[in-house]
């Protein structure tokens, strides 16, 4: 508990002492021969110590033009209750909705923890080292790319950097979800919010702390709270009206009946009071933020951020999940697997070939190339001065060599050029190659399919995505041979980046209005796509910029087996939002009916406020387990 909620809880025991005693007095009739003014004040002090505030509130509220609140409503039910010489329904009525709030607090702190757990991996301060060698802790927003930073064991890391000296594991639990350490060695990369567990790293920075993985990460979770569901949204707009709506009924409830001559004025007003007092719909903006909330926080602890109630929301309506291939359902770890000559050239010459004509890219097909021919000639420099080499959007790369056109890529790009080749039936990434305008040889790359996607996709159907469908640019062949390893229902291959985009189009069209399309991408080449699916699921990398910002969901660690459980806790999570819409409404609705017609009393309605926010939230919290 915080000092407020602790000072709370006094005064909460403090006053609940007196009440009782005030209870068993006024039921054993030692009041009958008090001064009714004095029994006034008896319970006005209890009143006083535990509603000052709640009057205070209301009082600064309406002086600010804010007159429907619960502290209104509670303010206005418990005065019309010493109105009528109802001292201690009165008194319960605040004490029981401090305790009400006292409760609430203590949840919604609670619900708060794995969220404050990720806030944590903030670090408070960096060592640099200094030119002489000397050290210096500065805060980790004056650190500038290149700084050389100290960091000893069971320091944070202040910022995405590269090691430069040491060797040491490295805790990833509050980012990932992980609870296996990571070993780093001389030229790892190592993002900030990470722990060094043992031994003392010497790191250079790599990026400014506002670039970096742990500023992008706390400023994900800080909007998080900004982007509401509808159902949110929904609750927001119904407490806007219902609130103003019932006070006006309770007002016309107090008066209009004994102006007909029906009711007494007293009993009338005791019947507006129980209305004012259930109308509070703490039970309603209190239960439904704290379940979504619950299902973030139980989304972080597995090492899943999700930026918004909004997009939590959205995957519990997910049935259809399209994967991109490289770097999702696979590990992105690019082999050469086979060297194919034509036409009288060598392996060696193909591989050469292949290689100045790769040196331009950034592709890890490019680099897997180039390292295949480095490995074979011993880290051979790779001339490519003359080769002017050019990348084609979706296709390959054009380039000189010895002085005649050089063709690297998909089937399509020979196909343009009108250029007959042989397709290799192996799996993998075929890259063909041809000069002057003649098909020289093939060049197979694989890429290692992810141990655990065929388990992934298999969990998905059982938490009831309905068809797991496949966006790869490989030819047909390869993407076949994934499928059938991992269990995708659907294949769409050789697409180029665009007709991803035109797919995903395609079949959210076809979808119906109970039903969410997400795609699962590397965050890098699909950001189109994963901003145009209902839910974007991003592989993480480990803080890749381009996941954190395209996607609405981001798995931390790239583990797919992940997204199930991000659809099961949305599922749990909008289940349990429902169960709380429709209890307090039911029970609040039956409670006024009962309240109008006079069957009702405060004790019913303080269980009508109190006790459903108190349930409600209980059962809120349930969003924060994560089941097994």
């Amino acid at each position: 508990m915080t000092k407020k909620q602790k000072k709370t809880r006094n005064r909460i025991l403090v006053v609940l002492s007196l009440f009782i005693i005030l209870l068993i007095a006024d039921k054993t009739g030692l009041f009958e021969n008090i001064p009714e003014l004095v029994v006034f004040f008896i319970y006005l002090i209890p009143y006083i110590i535990i509603g000052y505030d709640v009057i205070r509130k209301a009082a600064i509220n309406i002086s600010h033009g804010q007159v429907f609140d619960e502290n209104f409503l509670m303010m206005i039910a418990t005065f019309g209750a010493f109105g009528i010489r109802e001292y201690s329904e009165a008194l319960a009525v605040m004490l029981f909705y401090q305790v009400g709030e006292l409760f609430q607090s203590v949840a919604v702190g609670k619900s708060r923890q794995s969220i404050s757990d990720m806030m944590s991996i903030a670090p408070e301060v960096a060592v640099v080292i200094r030119d002489d060698g000397s050290t210096e802790e500065v805060d980790p927003e004056e650190v500038s790319v290149g700084d050389m930073l100290l960091i000893k064991a069971g320091e944070k890391i202040p910022v995405d950097s590269v090691v430069c000296e040491g060797e040491s594991f490295v805790d990833t639990a509050a980012l990932t979800g992980e609870s296996v350490p990571r070993k780093v060695t001389v030229g790892d990369d190592i993002i900030s919010g990470c722990v060094n567990g043992e031994g003392v790293l010497k790191i250079k920075a790599t990026k400014a702390y506002e670039d970096s993985t742990v500023a992008k990460i706390l400023e994900l979770v800080e909007n998080a709270s900004n982007k509401k569901s509808r159902m949110e949204n929904f609750i927001t707009r119904f407490a806007r009206y219902y609130t103003p709506v019932v006070t006006i009924g309770a007002v016309l409830l107090a008066f209009l009946p004994p102006l007909l001559g029906q009711i007494a004025i007293s009993d009338s007003i005791r019947r507006a009071c129980v209305f004012l007092i259930v109308s509070c719909p703490c039970a309603l903006v209190i239960s439904v933020p704290l379940g979504f909330f619950g299902g973030i926080g139980a989304a972080s602890k597995i090492g899943v951020l999700i930026k918004g109630s909004n997009y939590l929301e959205a995957a519990s309506y997910v049935d259809k999940v399209v994967f991109d291939k490289t770097g999702t359902l696979t590990l992105g770890e690019f082999k050469v697997a086979s060297v194919n000559p034509f036409n009288g050239i060598t392996e060696d010459e193909l591989l050469k070939i292949a290689a100045i004509g790769e040196s331009v890219s950034n592709h890890p097909i490019a680099k897997s190339i180039i390292t295949a021919y480095k490995e074979k000639n011993g880290d051979a420099l790779i001339d490519a001065s003359n080769a002017n080499a050019k990348e084609i959007a979706g296709h390959g790369i054009s380039a000189i060599y010895e002085g005649k056109e050089l063709l690297l890529g998909n089937a399509g790009l020979l196909e343009e050029k009108n250029i007959s080749f042989m397709a290799p039936n192996e799996y993998g990434t075929v890259i063909y190659v041809s000069l002057d305008g003649k098909f020289i040889g093939s060049i197979v790359i694989s890429d290692v399919i992810k141990p655990e996607a065929k388990d992934a996709i298999s969990a998905m159907k059982k938490v009831g995505v309905k068809k797991a469908v496949m966006l790869t640019g490989d030819r047909k062949y390869t993407a076949d041979y994934v499928a059938a390893q991992v269990g995708i229902d659907e294949i769409y291959s050789e697409l180029l980046p665009a007709d991803k985009v035109d797919r995903v189009e395609k079949m959210l069209s076809e979808a119906d209005n109970r039903s969410n399309l997400a795609f699962v991408g590397d965050g890098i080449n699909d950001a189109p796509v994963l901003m145009r699916a209902d839910v974007g699921i991003a592989m993480g990398s480990l803080g890749s910029d381009a996941a954190i910002e395209a996607a609405d969901i981001v798995i931390m660690d790239d583990d797919i087996r992940k997204i199930s459980s991000v659809i099961k806790i949305a599922r749990k999570t909008i289940t349990i939002v429902k169960e709380n819409i429709v209890f307090a409404l039911g029970v609040k609705i039956l409670i006024l009916i009962l309240g109008a017609i006079g069957i009702a009393s405060m004790w019913l309605a303080v269980f009508g406020d109190v006790g459903v926010a108190v349930l409600a939230i209980l059962n809120s919290m349930r969003a924060m387990k994560i089941d097994k």
